[in-house]
């Protein structure tokens, strides 16, 4: 299916902009808050498991949880190895979290308005089965 990928990148930038725009009032990103989901969802967390979870550098995961310190939304906790970086969110960040996943939450809604659930859940399935190709493909070259 050609074009698929342009269609998705259309999508992407935007929603990224608009999730940017509401995360500013709470003075996160995107990137920030993919963090805060993250701890959430998983509870106390290595910067390990957050890097491997989104494919991201383990530097660039360390300079956001260090605004997030900045910011006290996390704080990290002693683990069983001292040179392992444990964090979780503080009762602040508990707090943005709350207040941010019900913006984020209408977002979702408005965006997804006149969309029939059927076709919501179908995309909603699908869009993991590409990133699992995406990542089975990487180290193989394209044919």
């Amino acid at each position: 299916m050609q074009g698929f990928f342009q269609r998705f990148i259309r999508l992407y930038r935007p929603l990224i902009s608009k999730l940017n725009e509401l995360l500013s009032e709470y003075d996160l990103s995107y990137s920030l808050w993919q963090i805060i989901f993250y701890v959430k969802k998983n509870g106390p967390s290595t910067l390990v498991d957050i890097s491997s979870y989104y494919n991201v550098e383990k530097p660039t995961i360390t300079r956001a949880v260090q605004r997030l310190e900045e910011k006290m939304l996390v704080k990290q906790i002693p683990g069983k190895d001292r040179r392992e970086k444990i964090i979780q969110l503080t009762e602040t960040g508990e707090e943005i979290y709350q207040v941010c996943r019900q913006k984020i939450t209408l977002l979702e809604e408005s965006v997804m308005k006149g969309i029939p659930t059927e076709e919501q859940q179908l995309t909603y399935q699908t869009l993991p089965k590409i990133r699992q190709n995406i990542i089975n493909k990487e180290g193989n070259s394209i044919e």
